[in-house]
Formats: structure tokens, sequence, C-alpha cells
């Protein structure tokens, strides 16, 4: 059964009152050294989220017909906010992890955020596949996007120690 337009909408607030309630956290805190990684993975995974996005997007591969922001093709929600939000989150949580760690525990993140994106593409119509786009392919770039920002936030961390 597909959603009406007015709950859609009513999902797009619930999910960007989640993330603001899960970035204000993030930002109550003094700033200090890795507060500025934090806000380095969520700029960069920003970047990288809409870039991709973007691309995505102007190919015909996902479209997204209900947006709170009209003026954008993209879905400035889970670009700007939620996705960099749980990069974040996940690079918090694997900080300190081995490589096994860190490949085991981006799924704790990619594999939700796939579900709960094909629920969405299957009951409502906040997100559209197609020209052979599916849940397997928003998996794979979920999770290799996760692991992108984490090995690029590494190479930081690696010249920010050895430069001091």
């Amino acid at each position: 059964m597909k959603l009406k337009r007015k709950s859609e909408i009513n999902i797009l607030r619930s999910l960007f009152a989640f993330g603001i309630i899960f970035f204000i956290p993030l930002m109550r805190k003094k700033p200090t050294k890795e507060m500025n990684e934090w806000l380095i993975v969520f700029f960069i995974k920003s970047y990288i989220s809409s870039y991709l996005d973007i691309i995505v997007n102007k190919k015909g591969f996902v479209k997204y017909p209900v947006n709170l922001f009209k003026i954008f093709d993209t879905s400035v929600l889970f670009d700007y906010l939620l996705f960099p939000l749980a990069c974040v989150y996940y690079n918090q949580l694997t900080k300190n992890s081995t490589l096994k760690g860190i490949l085991t525990k981006v799924l704790f993140f990619s594999v939700p955020i796939a579900f709960v994106e094909d629920i969405l593409v299957k009951n409502t119509k906040l997100i559209k596949y197609k020209k052979g786009w599916n849940s397997i392919i928003s998996f794979i770039s979920l999770t290799l996007t996760f692991l992108v920002v984490r090995a690029l936030i590494s190479v930081i961390r690696y010249f920010n120690k050895n430069s001091n």
C-alpha cells in the first residue's frame, strides 16, 4: 500500500527531527581535536554523498519525487544530514578498531540504512529506482562510501600525527 503525499512529508519531517536530535550531542561538547575530526568526516561525507547523488540522479538511476526541499533534485536531507551523521557515528565507533572491526561494523550502519531505503522505495514515492538500480547496488554504494570516508580520515589522522 502506497502512502499519500502528506504521510510522506511527515516521514521526511520525522527523519529531519531524528537527524537534528542525533546532531546535537556532537555539537554540545567543547571544541577538541577529536570534534574537529568529526566535523571533517561530516563535511567530507556530505560532499561525497551530494556529488554521487547528483550523478546518480542526472543519469536517471534514482529519483526523489517527494522532497522537503523542492528546489533540489537530490535528497538534501539524506545527503547533508542523515548520511553524514551516520558516518560520524560510524567513525567514532571504529576509531580504534582493527580492519576486521571496521569491515564488520560498517554493516551495522549500511544494512539498516539500505533496509529502510528499500521499505521507502516499495511503500512511498520518496525514492524511485530506475534503469537497473536496486537495493543491492544501494547497499554496496552505502558501504563503500562509509569505508572511503573512514580511509580518508585515517589518512588525515596519520599525516596530522606525523606533522607534529
